[in-house]
């Protein structure tokens, strides 16, 4: 007995003389995907033995994901589910012939029809065209941005839907982005990205101004998320997306910036008055942000959390991030 994909759907079972009708009639090409008892994973119709000679002659092509043809979409079309509240993960459900990528390490678990490959650069179309030197290329790029050499891919080969999930690397919050509604970018700080869409170009954002790149606490480098698909980014503490309206600034702590869309300008801004600069605790420089677009914050940036955790370990005063708390160990011979 056999079953056909449908947009994105399996259909029933078939005999082998209703497939070679439907072929006759013009109501299946060679491309549409079949499966059947004893086959590892859905394949197109002239790939197959038994309709080989029922199908025309000319070479033939691989078709295009049956989830891309429902969706509209350039990146596969996943679905999800975000479980836990402090130390989250996210599993995502994928239909035969489905992909996401991730950053190496972050798989938690997957189901046994799921298969993993590992690879250079983000499996994006435009990824895919480059040849050795283009991949190795942008695999280099990636380690600018803290991120390791390679990605994975994780592909549905079973006949029905499969589970993979990917998990935190630290408390805080999994932010899901369909880049679709945020028109095709977003750029994010430099660790947080961690799975997304086949399709979904993950690259860098050169951040061209010297004080930004300088004082902007993530450096000249960004991360770059493009394309139409879901991309899935962590936080620490508590996320807020804010929205600004034209012209609108928000000033913001280096480190509490995760995410902006393409259009919301990104500056540093110097702390005003000698007192706050020697005595606050907050650096010397804010993050200001000028609108229109959405911004993610998070409260509790993984470098705080670090510090804080350094601090009690070694008996460190409360007022760590100024002078004071300098002189004041001094005093008491800390």
């Amino acid at each position: 007995m056999w079953y056909i994909a449908v947009a994105g759907r399996s259909e029933g079972p078939y005999g082998r003389e209703d497939i070679i009708r439907m072929l006759e009639n013009g109501e299946l090409g060679k491309n549409n995907l079949v499966f059947s008892r004893g086959m590892i994973n859905w394949s197109p119709i002239g790939s197959v033995p038994e309709f080989q000679e029922d199908v025309e002659s000319e070479p033939w092509t691989p078709p295009v994901p049956v989830t891309s043809i429902s969706s509209g979409r350039a990146s596969h079309e996943i679905d999800f589910e975000i479980h836990g509240e402090e130390m989250q993960f996210v599993e995502i459900e994928l239909d035969p012939q489905e992909s996401v990528v991730a950053e190496a390490g972050s798989m938690m678990f997957m189901e046994n029809g799921i298969e993993m490959n590992t690879i250079f650069g983000d499996g994006s179309a435009e990824g895919e065209s480059k040849g050795l030197m283009g991949k190795l290329f942008d695999a280099g790029k990636r380690v600018l941005t803290g991120e390791s050499l390679f990605m994975t891919v994780f592909t549905n080969m079973g006949s029905g839907k499969q589970h993979v999930s990917f998990s935190s690397p630290y408390p805080g919050k999994i932010i899901p982005v369909d880049l679709k509604e945020v028109d095709g970018k977003l750029v994010c700080q430099k660790d947080s990205f961690l799975c997304a869409a086949k399709g979904v170009s993950v690259g860098i954002d050169f951040r061209k101004k010297i004080g930004v790149g300088l004082f902007g606490g993530e450096g000249f480098i960004m991360q770059k998320l493009e394309g139409d698909g879901l991309a899935f980014i962590h936080s620490g503490g508590t996320v807020t997306r804010r929205e600004l309206a034209p012209g609108e600034t928000l000033k913001v702590d280096t480190g509490c910036l995760v995410a902006l869309t393409k259009d919301v300008n990104y500056d540093i801004t110097f702390v005003k008055g000698i007192k706050s600069v020697v005595f606050g605790g907050e650096g010397l420089f804010f993050v200001t942000l000028t609108g229109p677009g959405s911004v993610w914050l998070q409260s509790l940036p993984f470098s705080r959390l670090a510090a804080r955790i350094l601090a009690g370990a070694s008996g460190a005063r409360k007022e760590e991030g100024s002078v004071l708390g300098g002189l004041g160990n001094m005093i008491d011979g800390k």
